[in-house]
């Protein structure tokens, strides 16, 4: 009887350590493809949020501005017909 509950304390033992071992394998792989990532993303010079919407934002200035000179120069040239 001792040595039969030997042998399951030991069954036992081995499937905590092969768990211990697959959790650590799966956190180096978690590491691993997440740095793969990242230099992945930044070898394809992806620009941040704030990025774009500071240039979204001046490109509508911009076409603000031009509709406004665009309707000045109509009017200039109204006037001057």
């Amino acid at each position: 009887m001792q040595s039969r509950n030997k042998v399951f304390e030991d069954i036992g033992q081995l499937m905590t350590n092969a768990m211990g071992v697959a959790q650590g394998a799966k956190t180096e792989a978690e590491t691993a493809m997440k740095s793969m990532m990242d230099r992945w993303l930044a070898d394809r010079d992806f620009v941040t949020r704030e990025e774009f919407d500071a240039v979204r934002a001046m490109a509508q200035k911009a076409r603000e501005e031009n509709e406004a000179l665009k309707a000045r120069l109509e009017a200039l040239e109204n006037a001057s017909k």
